[in-house]
């Protein structure tokens, strides 16, 4: 079976301000309340998972990612308010996209050859 998808980047000037993989990056962080965690869980390293949330909050108007310092409490991230907006957007902006063309990629799909199955 093929798979087809639609993949939507945002840019701002030469940075990605958002696409697939920063947006669920955003999930994991409001997920479980901590780039590190997130980063873990998305199979990253804690650094390239902090690089991508500083470009993010960069791009915005306003963090998308806030941070509170660690110490004796821990620290953590959470989405600000722009944040869970900017996802939610992202989100249905992609499910509109995908929505408006499934049929062109169902014809296209259709012309696909069978795939060859992978050696394990």
């Amino acid at each position: 079976m093929h798979r087809l998808d639609l993949k939507i980047r945002l840019h701002c000037g030469a940075d990605i301000a958002i696409g697939p993989g920063k947006a669920d990056l955003l999930e994991a962080i409001q997920q479980t309340g901590s780039i590190s965690a997130a980063a873990r869980s998305l199979g990253m390293s804690y650094r390239r998972a902090w690089l991508l949330v500083e470009t993010m909050n960069r791009c915005f108007t306003s963090p998308l990612v806030t941070t509170l310092a660690g110490g004796r409490h821990g620290g953590g991230a959470q989405l600000s308010e722009l944040g869970v907006q900017v996802l939610q957007r992202y989100r249905e902006l992609c499910d509109q996209a995908l929505a408006a063309v499934q049929d062109g990629l169902d014809d296209l799909g259709a012309l696909l050859a069978n795939p060859t199955p992978v050696p394990r």
